[in-house]
């Protein structure tokens, strides 16, 4: 059968090839779920079978955003405990989100992912580790979820072994044993993982993170994702509280923890990495494991500002995330451009520290080789599935800011005309094609107050 084409035009493209290729007035040809063509000026003619032509007069087109780490059943405790540091925060928090369950998560994941794909995220990820016994299927919720936003997904199933009896920070009842832990990723892995080149859906192997994983989770769990071919992911050098906790528990600091427990590798990627020194950026270079950059939550938290310039110069790959949203309210992606951008320019190298090409190619095509996929996604390039965001540019937010991407990235957030998933459009002028907004807010508030009331003990 001949594929179906549509045509986008007459739009500012930055394809965040690796030229960084841009043009100031071009075309894109999606063939089915493939771009087909890209290039400066008018699309070739006598195309056949297109089935809709997008004149993208006064837009820039982009790839679809990438978010590497995110929380999302926290959509449902958000505003709280808001001037906390990151431990105190936990301690706050976990013995509310102990007592989520299956609607709860659905409702929250809905929430997550409708606020990320309205605002240009076409991938994103979920690190839900958090299963309390009797909860029901809590990693099929999210995936379900995922599935019916049309959004390109990454379910980091996660866990947690490590509570308060141990010396952790969890409460005893919100962990799995170590055990029930493995045996249930691996079933999310059999069940989920697709590693198709065009898959929709991909399961990566997650523990939460050193101060409430046991060693034999890590390392089991590092086994368990190579014999099943996935990736792995964790949370890593967040806080001076961690490094202190490694130090005493550990007798060493978090990277080396981590290498000591097969956790460097170019199969890994690890959120916020703020405290590292050079040594660490050097093992994470060396063994090309990346960082998801959180600045948003960063900042939330105090956690202090990671080192990416650094990171980047020295060759670690590096996404941007969201994070979980009770550490960053907003729950949106292209935010972090522009937070990625103003906040590494309060470090070390000043206003040297990222451009706006940068930010960008963080949020594209980092995300992409930080999640394994920059073979077919983070890129607009002849090939590689169609995802791809139209950003409109012409309005009152960035209409004097002659360069485009400048304007995304350092102006407002820029009004998504329209967004596509394998070639497949799910949002249209800033709402969502494959979800009812107005349903999914009545859904989550409800779900909210009901977990709050169940915390309360009412």
């Amino acid at each position: 059968m001949a594929a179906s084409r549509i045509v986008i035009e007459n739009c500012a493209i930055a394809t965040v090839d690796a030229d960084d290729t841009e043009y100031a007035s071009g075309y894109v040809v999606v063939a089915d779920n493939r771009i087909e063509s890209v290039g400066a000026g008018q699309a070739p003619e006598n195309l056949q079978n297109v089935v809709r032509r997008i004149d993208g007069t006064g837009h820039l087109l982009t790839p679809g955003l990438i978010n590497t780490h995110h929380h999302f059943y926290q959509w449902i405790t958000r505003g709280l405990a808001t001037d906390h540091n990151l431990f105190n925060w936990l301690v706050a928090l976990y013995p509310t989100w102990a007592r989520i369950d299956e609607p709860m998560v659905r409702a929250a994941a809905q929430g997550s992912l409708a606020m990320m794909a309205r605002g240009g995220v076409t991938t994103a990820m979920d690190h839900h580790y958090v299963y309390p016994r009797g909860s029901g299927d809590l990693s099929g919720a999210v995936i379900g979820a995922a599935s019916d936003m049309g959004v390109r997904f990454t379910l980091a199933r996660g866990s947690m072994d490590r509570s308060e009896k141990d010396g952790g920070l969890p409460p005893d009842f919100a962990v799995e044993t170590l055990e029930g832990a493995l045996a249930a990723t691996a079933e999310t892995v059999d069940e989920h993982h697709d590693a198709s080149f065009d898959s929709m859906t991909q399961i990566a192997v997650a523990p939460c993170s050193p101060f409430s994983v046991s060693t034999e989770l890590m390392k089991q769990g590092a086994e368990l994702a190579r014999a099943k071919g996935v990736r792995l992911h964790t949370h890593g050098s967040e806080t001076v509280e961690e490094e202190k906790f490694c130090h005493e528990l550990f007798g060493m600091g978090p990277t080396d923890y981590f290498e000591s427990t097969g956790w460097l590798g170019e199969d890994v990627w690890m959120a916020h990495c703020v405290h590292m020194n050079d040594s660490d950026i050097a093992a994470f270079a060396r063994t090309k494991t990346g960082v998801a950059h959180c600045p948003s939550s960063n900042a939330r938290l105090a956690a202090g500002i990671a080192r990416v310039p650094d990171m980047l110069k020295a060759g670690v790959p590096v996404g941007l995330g969201v994070d979980g949203t009770a550490s960053n309210e907003s729950g949106e992606l292209h935010t972090e451009l522009r937070n990625a951008l103003l906040i590494n320019r309060l470090g070390a190298h000043k206003e040297a520290a990222l451009g706006a090409r940068q930010a960008l190619r963080l949020g594209t095509f980092g995300g992409a080789q930080v999640l394994g996929r920059a073979e077919q996604i983070g890129s607009i390039e002849a090939g590689k599935l169609a995802d791809l965001v139209l950003w409109k540019t012409d309005g009152i937010g960035h209409s004097s800011i002659a360069d485009p991407v400048t304007a995304i990235v350092f102006g407002a957030a820029a009004p998504v005309t329209a967004s596509f998933v394998n070639g497949k459009q799910i949002v249209e002028n800033g709402r969502l094609l494959t979800a009812d907004e107005d349903a999914i807010a009545r859904t989550t508030r409800d779900e909210a107050q009901r977990l709050a009331r169940i915390a309360a003990g009412d």
